[in-house]
């Protein structure tokens, strides 16, 4: 299945692997209730950052991370060794619960023709995407675009920070760029702001992001109690997305022009 491609002419990517809803019949009928509620999508991301700015790239999938995570290495090496986390292909949800029904989970030669036939054409595009917009400006920035639920037990304890800053402990993009978006996060002080905390940055981020050759990658995951409604039907909130919208405007204006 092909992803979305929006083109834009400025020297930013929006990567937004979790958005979609998408489970082919195939995978579907195998799947149990926990599976079927797909809980762990990153809802509404599209609709959250949509004409925020104008010249910006986008690139997203439709497909359901429990078919594939387009944000996974393709090896399935753990980022967080030793944490709770889900695999290229997940069983479990982000509460630990299994999502096939006895015996249904995929095989490895099915998860190989998974990530052949939406994996593989993901990152196909960012990298497409990514080396054009390098060629325009001698750079690019990627800006993964993640949002999750506030308390998951099995992944953090407590209540997740509400703007989750990721660059791989600061590997992945130049400081400056690290820098901005902090600060574009605390000039507004009414939400709680960490760099590197429990999320550092998916694979998306540590694959693409090389400082060194101008390629520049960071990740925001935002706690979704701060636009929506974490429980089913998962509904969009317009009056505190809208406030967020302000902030994440904010940084994707100040990524735009950091590096001219």
């Amino acid at each position: 299945m092909k992803p979305g491609i929006k083109t834009g002419d400025g020297p930013l990517l929006l990567a937004q692997p979790h958005g979609g809803t998408v489970i082919p019949d195939s995978i579907l009928a195998r799947l149990n209730h926990h599976g079927e509620a797909r809980a762990d999508t990153d809802w509404h991301i599209g609709r959250l950052y949509a004409n925020l700015l104008s010249d910006t790239t986008i690139v997203s999938t439709s497909i359901h991370r429990y078919v594939i995570d387009a944000n996974r290495d393709p090896t399935d090496e753990s980022l967080y060794p030793g944490q709770n986390t889900t695999s290229l292909c997940p069983t479990t949800t982000f509460d630990g619960d299994e999502i096939y029904l006895e015996g249904q989970a995929p095989s490895r030669d099915e998860i190989n023709q998974r990530q052949q036939l939406y994996h593989q054409p993901y990152h196909d595009a960012l990298r497409e995407q990514l080396e054009r917009i390098h060629q325009r400006f001698g750079y690019a920035i990627l800006y993964d675009c993640h949002s999750i639920r506030s308390l998951v037990p099995y992944l953090f304890e407590g209540q997740l920070p509400d703007l989750n800053i990721g660059t791989n402990n600061g590997s992945s993009c130049g400081a400056v760029i690290e820098s901005a978006v902090r600060s574009a996060c605390t000039r507004a002080p009414e939400y709680r702001t960490v760099v590197n905390g429990r999320f550092k940055g998916g694979w998306t981020t540590r694959h693409y992001g090389e400082p060194g050759r101008g390629f520049h990658a960071i990740q925001m995951e935002l706690a979704q109690c701060n636009y929506m409604v974490e429980a089913p039907p998962w509904h969009y909130v317009d009056d505190k997305a809208d406030k967020l919208r302000v902030i994440l405007g904010d940084i994707l204006k100040t990524l735009a022009k950091i590096l001219e």
